[in-house]
């Protein structure tokens, strides 16, 4: 058996320019994420009949590639070679659809262990590559490539797209005072509620090509990872939570609707009881909010009355890896 475990991100700023139909037209993409140590978790097993017997939220059993109802792991399977007869199990801890790049992490975390499944062994940057073709070029999913480089890289680790796709990493470089700082300052909380990001990320794709109203947000999103990532490297932790809030009304302008206008007053009375900013994370509507604070305590309790969900977080620096092998 192979288990394969996929850390889940936040975007820390840039979130949007790592969709080719911006970065292929407007000089490129760059943005800032963090992994999280919440993961997706995927086994492979050698299954006793010699069929494909997949368990996610659906459960399939099936004796061919083509009746394999999943398409991520239709696709991964038929462009990395099936292997006859294999049991694929997935877990996860968070369910998906809450903005935390779960897509990006699956397809990772399939491709690492079905790899080590065959004794192939690849970088993680070649996952990744790998699972952006698989999902942007092969399903015309209307995705960009940070939830899968993220996903397999790990870290706080900050990601140029240049307009020709290839993608260049850099870490961020951070004293360890400042860094444990950083992590100690971000405080995330479930909303509760839960929407697919396709569609959203469809629609904006669409505009970031056709209209200039969406290509010029992007545009002062993008520099507003280039301010996030210098920011942090600086080590002015408060400075970057304000520019949280700068992100958020960037994506508020961008995508108004009533959720986000709900979303924009818990932001407004986080920011009251003392927090940095605070920002949406992911394309969704609904999802996960990320605040910057040194007054943790006060933010709870100001934060009580939406019925939020706290979930305590610390960044993952392994990025996609097996925890079990043969």
């Amino acid at each position: 058996m192979i288990i394969s475990r996929t850390p889940l991100r936040i975007s820390l700023g840039g979130g949007g320019t790592d969709l080719p139909s911006f970065y292929e037209n407007h000089g490129g993409g760059f943005l800032v994420a963090a992994a999280i140590d919440k993961y997706v978790y995927l086994a492979l097993h050698k299954n006793f009949e010699e069929k494909y017997l997949l368990k996610y939220s659906e459960i399939e059993n099936v004796e061919n590639l083509e009746q394999i109802r999943h398409p991520m792991i239709r696709e991964v399977l038929r462009d990395l070679g099936a292997p006859t007869g294999v049991e694929i199990t997935s877990i996860a801890d968070i369910p998906a659809g809450t903005g935390l790049g779960s897509s990006g992490s699956f397809g990772v975390g399939l491709i690492k262990a079905l790899t080590m499944y065959q004794r192939r062994v690849f970088s993680n940057e070649w996952i990744a590559e790998r699972a952006c073709e698989i999902e942007i070029d092969h399903l015309k999913e209307p995705v960009g490539k940070q939830d899968q480089y993220i996903a397999a890289i790990g870290g706080l680790t900050a990601f140029e797209f240049k307009p020709d796709g290839k993608v260049e990493v850099t870490p961020v470089n951070m004293s360890e005072t400042n860094r444990r700082d950083f992590e100690e300052s971000l405080i995330l909380f479930f909303t509760g509620v839960r929407r697919s990001a396709s569609d959203e990320l469809r629609t904006m794709a669409k505009e970031a090509t056709s209209m200039t109203s969406t290509s010029e947000n992007l545009k002062a999103v993008r520099e507003a990872g280039y301010r996030a990532f210098q920011t942090l490297v600086d080590g002015a932790i408060d400075d970057f939570g304000r520019q949280l809030n700068e992100q958020w009304k960037l994506k508020f302008h961008r995508q108004p609707s009533e959720i986000h206008n709900w979303v924009d007053s818990v932001i407004d009375d986080g920011i009251h009881a003392g927090a940095f900013g605070g920002k949406l994370i992911g394309a969704g509507g609904g999802g996960f909010l990320l605040f910057s604070t040194d007054k943790k305590a006060k933010l709870r309790a100001a934060l009580k009355t939406h019925n939020l969900i706290e979930v305590p977080i610390a960044i993952d620096y392994e990025g996609s890896s097996t925890i079990k092998g043969w």
